[in-house]
C-alpha cells in the first residue's frame, strides 16, 4: 500500500482497505520502520502529515534530485512564504488578520496558496461579514516535510519572540 499510495497513508486508510484494527497495522509499520532504518535499503517510512510514506533515506537524496531534476517544484515566494507563516502559526485565521501582520494586502497570494493546496478554507469566523478562516492543508506538511503542525519551531526557537 506505501508504494502505490499517493498521501500519507493513515491509520484509517489501512483499516478501511485491509479491515487490520489501527493498533495491528501500527505494530506492523513499527516492525516495517525498525527493518528498514537497520537494513542496507535506499529507503525508510516516514510519519508525516498524519499517515506513513515510503521514501528515500537521506544519504540518497542526491541520487533522487538528479531523477527529479527536471520535474517543477512549487516556486512559493516571499510574501507566499510569509503569509503560509502567519497562518501557521495563528490558524485558523482571517485575511483581515494576515493583512493586519503583514501589513499589505494578501489576496492574490491567498489564492495561490489555495489553488495549490497549501492552504484551505476551514469555515467562517462569527464576526461581522463571517469572514472565510484559513488553516493549512496536509500538503503543506508533506511540502514541509512536517508530521503535524505543532512540528513547526517555536517562535523563541527562530528569534521571533
Amino acid at each position: 500500500m506505501l508504494l502505490v499510495y499517493n498521501n500519507p497513508l493513515t491509520l484509517e486508510k489501512i483499516k478501511e482497505i485491509t479491515g487490520l484494527e489501527n493498533r495491528r497495522s501500527r505494530s506492523i509499520i513499527n516492525k516495517l520502520i525498525s527493518k528498514y532504518n537497520d537494513d542496507d535499503n535506499p529507503f525508510r517510512i516516514y510519519e508525516i502529515a498524519g499517515g506513513y510514506k515510503l521514501g528515500t533515506k537521506p544519504q540518497y537524496s542526491i541520487w533522487v534530485k538528479k531523477i527529479l531534476e527536471n520535474k517543477k517544484k512549487h516556486q512559493i515566494s516571499k510574501a507566499a512564504l510569509e503569509t503560509l507563516a502567519i497562518i501557521a502559526y495563528n490558524q485558523p485565521v482571517t485575511r483581515l488578520q494576515i493583512e493586519k501582520i503583514r501589513g499589505v494586502n494578501c489576496s492574490g497570494v491567498l489564492l495561490n496558496l489555495l489553488k495549490h493546496k497549501f492552504v484551505k478554507i476551514s469555515g467562517r469566523k462569527k464576526a461581522p461579514g463571517n469572514p472565510l478562516l484559513y488553516k493549512v492543508t496536509d500538503f503543506f506538511l508533506m511540502h514541509f516535510g512536517l508530521k503535524k503542525i505543532s512540528d513547526l519551531p517555536k517562535l523563541r526557537e527562530i528569534g521571533i519572540i
